[in-house]
């Protein structure tokens, strides 16, 4: 049985002729950043059996693989996105308690 089409793909489909193919060059950068992405490699890290068991423990609350979680908390770092909730609360107090 053949699923038609929703709302937001028929007006993706009907709008397909205004588009307009990318530059080779933006296509290159494109394909270059997600290549960049995509690459990956293993390390060795030593880590306290305590902190592995926690780790292993939030892992499987969050419904993921450890390893996937440990990248995913490291990867939150570098880019500055890995927040203390604690942090979030204090200044959320704060800033309740100035009105």
């Amino acid at each position: 049985m053949k699923a038609g089409l929703d709302q937001e793909e028929r007006e993706i489909e009907d709008a397909a002729s205004q588009f307009k193919p990318a530059a080779k060059e933006k296509i290159e950068r494109v394909d270059a950043i997600l290549n960049s992405a995509r690459k990956t490699r293993n390390i060795n890290i030593r880590i306290s059996e305590s902190d592995l068991e926690k780790l292993k423990a939030r892992s499987t609350e969050e419904g993921l693989p450890y390893q996937t979680l440990i990248s995913s908390i490291l990867h939150k770092y570098v880019s500055n996105r890995l927040v203390d909730e604690d942090a979030i609360r204090n200044s959320l107090h704060l800033l309740r308690s100035e009105r």
